[in-house]
């Protein structure tokens, strides 16, 4: 009879015999604390980032450096972490967060979703970040509800009495407004607030649709048959969404509530809702019109009819109530919302391809030689992806979740948070490529965006 040891050592033969079902304890073992490491890391440098921001000018929008003491948020005589360490915090919170992704399936959900809650928080307690679209939305919200401007067809130009001004940043102050007309029309309930609680109230309200998209998510992937932990991982504590999207009060976190839960509805069989939640999306921005198209080719000619009906007519009834409110508000002028948005793609920046060869490579020309070729690549991927799905040969959220990298790789004007877009169909997605694609691209654009902290001239980015 031969007794085994612990470690799998037999009296027999002296020697060891590491037992699979030992290994692979002590490799969960491993992997979950690795994870929670992880989820240190992230929080530690979240507090870090929540800490430094009224003082870090590389965290802050460009019209509030220095920031007003209304709009310092709790930390206002926090440390200065200069650009360096500006750019030492971010990266090591999204290693913490790939580790944390990574080892996601061996935490506990309730480690992962109170981190998730906590990294929120702090974000909260920052003063907005990096973007100075917050301050635009309440620029366009007055003009109609203040000044009965149409923020369609003029540039927040047209209030430049109004104190809100000075706060929009110089590239916008001539573009009307590239937002649709449904979150327009919400901006105009917050229109009489000060700037100060303009900007509380929308990092909120981005903070509370940021974790009813974790909610969204989790229940999505639980009907997909994914594992729910590592969906919420992927989205909640994603540097990008968190301190981009929610630390700039975004109004896309909204756009990906409506849009994912119009997913979720299709799942579960509410077709309907599912088609009358994706043009909601629309309406709130229009990148969201990615989504339909891919869920009406899902299940080809035959399997897909009656499926097919439904979503159309969800979808049909919605745009209908959407195109009469808008006439009714802004008449024609919300016609020229898809030339704005061509006309700020256009003119791009530094952060997408195209706007990094043109202007940090000195190289114009082949910059926009480049734009034009990859919106070529974007529209032959999207066709062959939809054709894929109305064959059956790929599945409609993957190819959706494709088609949205392949967007943001083509598009001229590429910010920070715009990577959020990918995520909710990453993670529920079941192309595992989609999901590590997804964590690359995080990577690659925050080293992009890092690159703008580090100052001209030679001087040191450590201060």
């Amino acid at each position: 009879m031969s007794v085994r040891s612990p470690l799998g050592a037999t009296p027999q033969t002296g020697g060891f015999e590491l037992s699979t079902g030992a290994l692979g304890a002590r490799g969960a073992a491993s992997r979950s604390r690795l994870g929670l490491i992880g989820l240190a890391g992230v929080l530690v440098t979240g507090l870090l980032v929540t800490i430094s921001a009224a003082n870090t000018e590389a965290l802050l929008p460009e019209s509030i450096r220095p920031v007003p003491a209304s709009l310092a948020g709790a930390f206002a005589d926090g440390p200065n972490l200069h650009p360096g360490g500006a750019i030492a915090a971010l990266s090591l919170m999204f290693i913490s967060y790939v580790v944390a992704v990574a080892a996601s399936g061996r935490l506990s959900a309730r480690a992962v979703l109170m981190s998730i809650a906590a990294l929120h928080a702090l974000v909260l307690l920052a003063p907005p970040l990096i973007s100075t679209d917050i301050f635009s939305y309440q620029a366009y919200a007055r003009m109609g509800a203040t000044y009965g401007a149409n923020p369609y067809l003029i540039g927040p130009h047209a209030i430049a009495m109004d104190p809100v001004f000075p706060y929009i940043g110089a590239k916008w102050s001539y573009i009307p407004s590239v937002y649709g007309p449904v979150f327009t029309v919400f901006s105009y309930a917050l229109a009489p607030l000060s700037i100060a609680a303009s900007v509380g109230l929308y990092k909120s309200i981005a903070a509370v649709a940021s974790l009813a998209l974790v909610a969204i998510v989790w229940n999505t992937a639980r009907v997909r048959g994914a594992n729910p932990v590592r969906a919420a991982a992927l989205v909640g504590l994603n540097p990008l969404l968190v301190l981009y999207g929610v630390g700039g009060g975004h109004n896309d976190l909204l756009m990906l509530v409506a849009s994912t839960a119009a997913i979720y509805a299709i799942l579960v069989s509410r077709e309907r809702l599912g088609g009358g939640l994706a043009v909601l999306a629309v309406g709130i921005k229009l990148t969201a019109g990615m989504l339909l198209p891919f869920a009406v080719a899902a299940g080809g000619p035959r399997r897909g009819r009656d499926r097919r009906r439904d979503l159309l007519l969800g979808a049909g009834a919605v745009f209908a109530l959407i195109v009469s409110i808008t006439v009714a508000l802004y008449g024609t002028g919300a016609l020229r919302l898809l030339a704005t948005v061509q006309r700020t793609q256009s003119e791009g920046d530094w952060h997408s391809l195209p706007g990094f060869v043109s202007t940090r490579l000195g190289l114009p020309t082949a910059g926009h030689i480049l734009g034009f070729v990859l919106a070529a690549a974007f529209v032959g991927v999207c066709a062959w992806l939809l054709r894929r799905v109305w064959r059956g040969r790929s599945d409609w959220i993957d190819a959706a979740g494709w088609a949205t990298v392949a967007m943001l790789i083509a598009a001229s004007a590429l910010l920070p948070w715009y990577v959020a877009w990918a995520l909710p169909l990453a993670a529920v997605g079941t192309d595992r490529r989609l999901f590590r694609a997804v964590l690359a691209l995080t990577g690659v654009v925050l080293a992009v965006q890092m690159l703008g902290y580090i100052p001209h001239g030679g001087s040191s980015p450590f201060g």
